[in-house]
C-alpha cells in the first residue's frame, strides 16, 4: 500500500521534499494543485506568482529524481461559465505542456470534471486520469457510467468504513482495469449536507476572499455543529481510518491519500501513517483538524478500545441504531485539565 500526499509550500522553514525523502519508502505519488488554479482548497498563490511557481518547480524536480509519481490536480468544483470551454481546454494542454518541457509530465491527473477528463483522454492518453473524491462517486454503477474517462478512482469517503463494500468495488476496479483509492484521514463529516456548497466556495475562494462576508455566520457545518458537546460524537462517526487500522485494508485498495496540502504539520501526519501508530490527539492528525473546536478536551488515539478497528471497518452506518461511538466517546475523550 503506497500513499499519495500533498504537496505544501514549505512549512516551519522545512521543504515538503524532505518529508517525503523521508518516508521514500512508504510515498508513492505527491499530488499538487498548479499555481493560481482553482482546486480542492484555496487556491496556492495567484497567476502571476512567479516566485511561487519557481519554488513548486524546484520542489518538483526534487521529487521527480526521487521517483514519486506527480499527481496534477485540476479538481476545482467549479470551473463557472468556462466549465466546458476550448479556453479551459487551452489552459489545460498549456499546464500540461509547461511541466512535459520541465521533464515534469505527470503520471496522474485528478479532476472533479468529467470536462476536463475528456480534454487529457483527447490531448494525453499516457496519463492516468483520477476520478478526485469531491466527485463523490459511491458505487460500481457509478465508475461505469465515466469508465471511458477516468483509470482510477477515489471511493467516495462516507462509503469507506465498510470494508467488504470496499472489497466488492475493488473485485469491479480489477475486473475492468481501474484502480481504486481512498483517503484516510479527511476529517469531514460523513455524507456532509454542506460538501457541495463548501466545495464550490473554494472554487470561487479567490474571489470571496475580496468580498464583505457575513460576520455572524460560519459556512462550515463541521464547525458549528463541534460548538455543542453533545456532537462530539459526530467525529468518531466520521470517514477517517487510524493509522492503526490501516492494515485491514491492506491488499484491498491500491492508494491511499492523506491530506496534507493545509495541514499546519505534514510530517506529523504522513510519519503516523507510514509507521501505522500515533501517540497523540487524533483531532490533530485530521484535515480539517479539529482540535481548537474541542479544547480543553482531546481524543486520545492511544485509548480506542481493542474491537474499534474491526468494528469501524465493518460499520453498518446505522448510527441511529447503533450507539458504539457515543460509548467508545467516552473512553477516549479526555481533557487537558486532568494531565
Amino acid at each position: 500500500m503506497q500513499f499519495a500526499v500533498g504537496y505544501q509550500q514549505p512549512e516551519n522553514g522545512e521543504a515538503f521534499s524532505d518529508i517525503v525523502a523521508d518516508y521514500r519508502a512508504a510515498v508513492g505519488e505527491v499530488y499538487f494543485p498548479w499555481v493560481g488554479t482553482p482546486s480542492g482548497r484555496p487556491m496556492l498563490g495567484h497567476s502571476g506568482d512567479l516566485d511561487a511557481r519557481r519554488e513548486q518547480e524546484g520542489e518538483l524536480q526534487v521529487l521527480r529524481r526521487l521517483g514519486i509519481k506527480l499527481d496534477l490536480l485540476l479538481n476545482g468544483n467549479c470551473y463557472g461559465g468556462r466549465a466546458v470551454s476550448r479556453e479551459l481546454e487551452g489552459e489545460v494542454i498549456s499546464i500540461i505542456d509547461h511541466l512535459g518541457g520541465l521533464n515534469l509530465s505527470p503520471e496522474i491527473v485528478t479532476t472533479a470534471s468529467p470536462a476536463i477528463a475528456h480534454m487529457l483522454k483527447k490531448h494525453f492518453p499516457q496519463i492516468e486520469v483520477r476520478a478526485s473524491v469531491n466527485m463523490r462517486i459511491g458505487t460500481t454503477s457509478a465508475m461505469g457510467y465515466v469508465a471511458d474517462l477516468f483509470d482510477s478512482f477515489y471511493l467516495q469517503r462516507d462509503r469507506q468504513r465498510n470494508r467488504v463494500y470496499v472489497t466488492q468495488v475493488q473485485d469491479w476496479c480489477r475486473a475492468n482495469g481501474k484502480k481504486l483509492c481512498l483517503l484516510a484521514n479527511s476529517g469531514c463529516l460523513r455524507f456532509c449536507p454542506g460538501q457541495t456548497f463548501h466545495d464550490n466556495l473554494i472554487a470561487h475562494s479567490a474571489e470571496a476572499e475580496r468580498m464583505d462576508n457575513l460576520s455572524d455566520w460560519n459556512p462550515h457545518v463541521c464547525w458549528n455543529l463541534y460548538r455543542k458537546s453533545e456532537k462530539y460524537a459526530e467525529f468518531l462517526k466520521s470517514t477517517w481510518i487510524r493509522p492503526e487500522d490501516l492494515l485491514l485494508y491492506e491488499g484491498i485498495v491500491d492508494t491511499v491519500k492523506l491530506a496534507t496540502r493545509q495541514h499546519a504539520h505534514p510530517r506529523m501526519v504522513i510519519g503516523a501513517y507510514a509507521n501505522r501508530c500515533f501517540n497523540g490527539n487524533l483531532l490533530e492528525l485530521t484535515e480539517p483538524g479539529f482540535a481548537p473546536a474541542f479544547a480543553p478536551n482531546f481524543i486520545d488515539n492511544t485509548a480506542f478500545p481493542s474491537d474499534w478497528a474491526e468494528r469501524s471497518a465493518n460499520c453498518s452506518g446505522a448510527c441511529d441504531r447503533c450507539g458504539y461511538c457515543d460509548s467508545v466517546l467516552k473512553t477516549v475523550l479526555k481533557s487537558y485539565a486532568d494531565l
